[in-house]
């Protein structure tokens, strides 16, 4: 009878200082694992709008400029990628994968091109106004200051 009361004792499961430790121990973990964590799905979505600026569209357009001789207008904009505009020869796009509509930023909004560019006199400008949505500030990616930031 000594013996099955000791057993049943040990097989009860763990004591509330046990169970205590053990959320302490999570809460430490968590503590150090969840700040290098954060901010990381900002930074990709700055990598993300800055290879579509320079890389993607950027080559695309390069590619229509070689076609056509020049740049898409700011009234043509980054559509001029996916359809010919009216009067224009050499076109040979589409000029995005797949004729894939223009890609919007990582945030959901529209790139803004402008062709000639105000900062690229010569050719254009092709910018995120980032996380903000408003022109200005530190957040803003364009062709211009990729290599800034």
């Amino acid at each position: 009878m000594i013996r099955s009361a000791r057993s049943s004792k040990a097989s009860r499961g763990f004591t509330l200082i046990e169970l205590m430790l053990v959320i302490v121990i999570i809460g430490v973990l968590a503590a150090m694992v969840i700040p290098s964590f954060a901010g990381r799905a900002e930074r990709a979505r700055m990598t993300a709008a800055k290879t579509d600026i320079t890389a993607r569209l950027g080559t695309a357009l390069d590619l229509y400029e070689q076609d056509t001789g020049a740049y898409p207008t700011t009234s043509e904009g980054l559509k001029a990628l996916i359809k010919a505009p009216e009067g224009i020869s050499g076109w040979h796009g589409p000029y995005l994968k797949g004729g894939e509509d223009v890609p919007l930023d990582p945030w959901g909004r529209p790139y803004v091109y402008k062709c000639p560019g105000t900062e690229n006199e010569t050719s254009y400008d092709l910018m995120s106004y980032g996380r903000d949505g408003k022109e200005g500030g530190t957040d803003d990616i364009a062709n211009y200051n990729t290599q800034q930031k």
